[in-house]
């Protein structure tokens, strides 16, 4: 049986966490739409840099490893088991990510609760008068899940 760990990102490798990111969401964007849909943020990534940036640096990245060779990564806010007082869990994934989609709602339990793209966008976009370099990327397509842990 193969070994899964999960070890801390080191600085060193930063900057190959954040390539393998854009590569895993280009890899999942042309699975679904080849070439005949431009999703691409900046120089041909579905998500930009300052977003994978933003996301290592709001919380704990880790790499995720098989038998020591890396296989993936997460970045994780909190964590169920260090925070039991937890009453909802959120999480957000584009909506072409069909591995993230059944991840979440068949193997963790979330439940789709929102879609935000053109016509409902997400509340928590750039701030009023900041540049947005990452336009497009919350209002073009991501399902948000919550996961009920108690009630309220």
């Amino acid at each position: 049986m193969a070994k899964i760990t999960l070890t801390r990102l080191t600085d060193d490798d930063r900057e190959q966490f954040i390539l393998d990111n854009q590569r895993a969401f280009k890899y999942g964007a042309m699975e679904e739409f080849g070439r005949r849909d431009e999703h691409f943020e900046e120089d041909g990534e579905i998500i930009s840099r300052r977003t994978i940036e933003n996301s290592i640096d709001g919380g704990t990245a880790y790499r995720i490893r098989e038998d020591g060779r890396i296989v993936g990564g997460l970045v994780l806010k909190i964590v169920e088991r260090l925070y039991p007082e937890t009453l909802v869990w959120e999480t957000c994934t584009p909506y072409f990510e069909t591995r993230n989609i059944h991840f979440y709602v068949n193997k963790c339990g979330f439940h789709i609760v929102e879609f935000f793209n053109s016509h409902h966008p997400e509340p928590c976009g750039p701030e009023a008068g900041e540049e947005n370099d990452d336009a497009g990327e919350e209002t073009d397509g991501m399902f948000r899940f919550e996961k009920q842990m108690k009630r309220r």
